[in-house]
């Protein structure tokens, strides 16, 4: 049997073609990146379909022309039908997170960048910034360092709030207060530590707000607005620990629960178990 060298040769062009042109859109979306200065959505997502297409259809392309390939094809054809239903069938939750990705990319509920929470039936799926996303999936690096990886149509079908706008990061802070507290006093503490808090910006636009009455005292509730996310979590650390301490000066009660044992003063001895006689 002679070896095609044509046929090989073809091959080889289709390939390197494919893989050249993968190469350059992802060049491409690199140097517009760097144009814009930022990372979109959109674009993550765009380049995810545009690679994925282009791979799927040079590689078709180069096994076409092998004999075996045809008449895989051909057969394959011929239950078309068959072929169709179960193709669907096992494609249902791929072709169900493309769609989504549509959505999400166009829509664009969030950025790359962003700080966002996912929530689904009242709970809190996922919390962080959103780093990737690709033709099935986002990726949320939360605070914890993790990577979060979340299919493309639960991310849309979920409630998405977004904690952050093009220019800074709010982080929310909680502290709970005695019900003696002069709430005035402590309000105007918070206030004075995140105008003086260096990585704190915009502290004007934040306001001291009573959030719940518990069993023990006040909750008061704040944001924390920052440059990014993770001068947030250094920031608000100095925050929750300069209150702490002006608190303490000021007399102000952080309530807290405590445990108390009694124990008796002398062990109780075990009672003596009398034998009974026959």
């Amino acid at each position: 049997m002679e070896f095609n060298w044509g046929l090989l040769l073809r091959t080889a062009v289709i390939l390197g073609i494919t893989f050249l042109t993968v190469y350059f859109i992802r060049r491409f979306f690199k140097g517009l990146n760097k144009r814009t200065q930022k990372q979109s959505l959109y674009n993550k997502f765009l380049q995810s379909i545009l690679t994925a297409g282009i791979t799927i259809i040079g590689v078709y392309s180069a096994l076409g022309s092998f004999e075996i390939a045809k008449e895989i094809s051909t057969t394959v054809l011929q239950s078309s039908a068959l072929l169709i239903a179960v193709a669907t069938f096992a494609a249902q939750q791929t072709l169900g997170n493309v769609i989504s990705g549509f959505s999400l990319s166009s829509s664009k509920p969030c950025d790359i960048g962003q700080k966002i929470q996912i929530k689904s039936g009242g709970n809190v799926i996922a919390e962080g910034i959103v780093r990737d996303m690709t033709v099935r999936h986002v990726v949320i690096e939360q605070a914890d360092g993790q990577m979060c990886i979340i299919p493309n149509s639960v991310v849309d079908g979920a409630v998405i709030v977004n904690m952050s706008n093009p220019d800074t990061v709010a982080t929310f802070v909680e502290v709970e207060v005695d019900y003696a507290t002069d709430i005035e006093k402590a309000r105007a503490i918070i206030m004075e530590i995140l105008k003086t808090e260096p990585l704190v910006v915009e502290a004007e636009k934040t306001t001291v707000l009573v959030s719940m009455l518990t069993a023990n005292g006040m909750l008061l509730k704040f944001a924390v607005y920052t440059r990014d996310i993770m001068e947030s979590y250094l920031a608000c650390s100095n925050v929750r620990q300069r209150i702490v301490s002006e608190f303490k000066k000021a007399d102000i009660v952080i309530p807290y629960n405590t445990v108390t044992i009694d124990t008796p003063e002398e062990p109780v001895q075990p009672e003596k178990k009398v034998k009974e006689e026959n």
